[in-house]
């Protein structure tokens, strides 16, 4: 009778299961923040991680190099798990943290340091630490690692967990191909599950749809026509957001706008993009990718305007070196005017990189008397203002400076230039529009003042634009546009009013005036993220990667 061989217990490989041992705290940690909505989780490699942690290895010299060579890996996979920017970015962004101040360094460094969750983890250790006596948590590990991996199965654009909630009512919804109120202007219409495949499918059309939309300028104004100036404010770091933040969302600056969208996009977070953005307002939105490409002329609102007898002007309260910024605006943003000057201007702040920042409200006072004094009977100003970027410090100061003061003083100066410019007579229209917010109050996915990621919170802006000089009466109160927009709305807007004879007429159909101006979605975008809604929910795509809910 034949006997089966067996391999005697002592030899058999599979008596060498050790566990995770400390490694079930690694990912304790990770359960804890993916139930709260703090991590991107990666299902699969963390359980190919695991796997590696718990394959038997007989020997002991070897089990103890699998856990040092475990460690570097561990920690690059904890870095992958989260919503910090990926390497990418921080490598593009270098040579900008080279120019930081040594004290702004400090300040990032303590205000990523989040003591309320280290206090969580210490507990979490301490807690883990009695229960292992008595109960084997590997088994709990593997056991919750296989049913992630099991829910992952449905799709990552799926929630893993009942604590990823989306923030459905921050993200406008998108308006139908057939809306009337949608200038006409088709808009994405994947349907379908929110799957890879669908998301970017969506956001291909949202780009391919934008390429096809453009703002068309008249040929010659009419002999009619009336001169006036166009002042643009661009505002640093200025949110809807902030404003409820620092309490400033009532000051009286924004109930003297003649028109205020109270549901634009800025559609990036950063400075650069943002003004690129601003001065090709006359297209349909670009990819971020494609902002640094060549762009047809009739996308340039300046040039636009310059055809039509406006000078193009340009003033900054800083000297526009620090990512390359004023060569962005003429690289990129095509805007070719000579800088005023500064000179002479005072100062009480000082930026994140140790360069002054001028006060505005003289430099608005400069502009002024200067177009009293100039014969040019059209001009086109861009104006960007840094004030409220994160950072800032008084002069002398070696702590940035709160961002609430800032701010108040800032719409302080704008009202009081508003009051001087009224009494002044001059037919000018002011476009006060932000760059993108400050970001003063974080969220799971980045701390407060970080900026890689464009949040609903951080783009959504308050965009206000005042007549002055007109001989109609304002409106008791601004006329909201709560549609939602984007920059191509605010070309269109100037390109139905270039002519100035708004200016001169006796009443002003507010409504008329604005109808059917470009609806746009928001879908906002940085060099490694993208944000765009679908199906009324805000979805998220980092480095590439898979599309997931945008976490609240």
């Amino acid at each position: 009778m034949d006997k089966k061989r067996t391999t005697p217990p002592e030899l058999s490989p599979w008596r060498y299961w050790r566990g995770l041992g400390g490694w079930n705290f690694y990912f304790l940690i990770k359960f804890a923040l993916l139930w709260f909505g703090y991590l991107n989780f990666h299902a699969l490699p963390n359980l190919v991680f695991m796997a590696f942690l718990l394959m038997p290895i007989p020997s002991q010299r070897l089990h103890r190099w699998r856990h040092i060579i475990a460690i570097p890996i561990g920690m690059g996979l904890f870095y992958y798990d989260t919503w910090l920017p990926g390497i990418n970015s921080i490598i593009s962004q270098g040579s900008q943290l080279a120019g930081f101040s040594s004290q702004y360094l400090l300040e990032l460094v303590e205000r990523f340091i989040n003591w309320q969750m280290l206090g969580v983890a210490f507990v979490m250790l301490i807690a883990y630490l009695f229960l292992a006596q008595w109960l084997r948590i590997t088994v709990f590990s593997v056991a919750a690692m296989a049913w992630l991996n099991v829910v992952n199965l449905s799709g990552p654009a799926v929630p893993l967990l009942p604590a990823a909630t989306t923030a459905a009512a921050s993200m406008p919804m998108m308006p139908a191909a057939n809306d009337a109120n949608s200038g006409g202007n088709a808009q994405p219409t994947v349907s379908g599950l929110p799957t890879n495949a669908n998301l970017t499918a969506s956001l291909e059309q949202f780009y391919d749809q934008e390429k096809n939309r453009a703002t068309s300028f008249p040929a010659t104004l009419p002999t009619d026509a009336q001169p006036f100036d166009l002042l643009i404010i661009n505002i640093c770091s200025l949110s809807w957001s902030d404003l409820d933040a620092t309490n400033l969302q009532n000051h009286p600056l924004w109930s003297k706008m003649d028109i205020m969208f109270t549901n634009f996009n800025s559609a990036t977070a950063y400075s650069g993009p943002a003004a690129i953005r601003l001065l090709r307002a006359s297209c349909g939105q670009d990819s971020h990718h494609d902002l640094y490409q060549p762009a047809d002329q009739q996308c340039y609102l300046f040039d636009n305007l310059a055809k039509l007898g406006f000078k193009p002007q340009l003033m900054l309260d800083h000297s526009g070196q620090f990512g390359d910024y004023l060569k962005n605006l003429r690289t990129d943003g095509g805007l070719q005017a000579p800088l005023m000057s500064q000179a002479g201007i005072s100062n009480e702040l000082t930026s994140f990189d140790g360069e002054p920042i001028y006060n505005d409200l003289e430099l608005l006072r400069r502009w002024v008397d200067q177009r009293q004094k100039g014969t040019d009977p059209r001009t086109a100003t861009f104006f960007n203002i840094i004030p409220l970027h994160d950072g800032d410090r008084f002069v002398g100061a070696n702590k940035g400076a709160d961002y609430q003061p800032r701010a108040q003083k800032l719409l302080d100066q704008l009202n009081i230039f508003f009051d001087e410019l009224q009494k002044s007579g001059r037919k000018v229209m002011v476009v006060l529009v932000p760059e993108h917010g400050a970001a003063l109050v974080g969220d799971k996915m980045q701390m407060s003042g970080l900026r890689d990621i464009p949040s609903p919170s951080i783009t959504h802006t308050p965009v206000g634009i005042k007549l002055f000089g007109m001989q109609a009466p304002h409106p008791g109160s601004p006329f909201e546009i709560k549609t939602p927009s984007s920059y191509l709305a605010l070309s269109e807007l100037v390109s139905r009013l270039v002519d100035g004879k708004v200016f001169s007429a006796p009443n002003i159909d507010w409504q008329t005036l604005t109808q059917g101006l470009p609806q746009t979605i928001a879908v906002s975008e940085n060099d490694n993220a993208v944000i765009m809604p679908f199906q009324g929910k805000p979805y998220i795509r980092l480095n590439g990667g898979d599309w997931v809910p945008y976490p609240q």
